[in-house]
């Protein structure tokens, strides 16, 4: 809240891995924004692959009312594509904390292409 009133933009919300894999079992949809040879090689079942760098352009492709949880390799990026998609009105959007190397670390699923 502190940061909201310093900044003027609500506190990026984060996740833990376990918590993710359940809102994703619920419905949430994950996405991944991190780069395609990351994707190849290795991304979370289900998840969508749109690199940040192409995040505003294709925002269009997800759902503003759908939940949210964003991941990139640790964190760092998937809080700016957090970040960016609540400035765009996607007020359910997380941050997967850890990003995939948290998710790896909990033995989670992963696809590998």
């Amino acid at each position: 809240m502190i940061l909201r009133n310093l900044f003027g933009r609500p506190a990026i919300s984060g996740i833990d891995a376990v918590e993710a894999r359940s809102r994703q079992q619920a419905g949430a949809q994950i996405v991944d924004v991190r780069e395609p040879d990351e994707w190849r090689a290795g991304h979370i079942p289900g998840a969508v692959h749109l690199p940040l760098a192409s995040l505003q352009a294709r925002m269009r492709d997800l759902d503003p009312r759908r939940e949210l949880i964003v991941v990139c390799r640790s964190g760092n990026r998937s809080a700016m594509a957090v970040s960016l998609l609540q400035s765009a009105g996607f007020t359910e959007a997380a941050n997967l904390d850890g990003g995939m190397i948290a998710w790896g670390r909990h033995g989670l699923p992963v696809t590998r292409k």
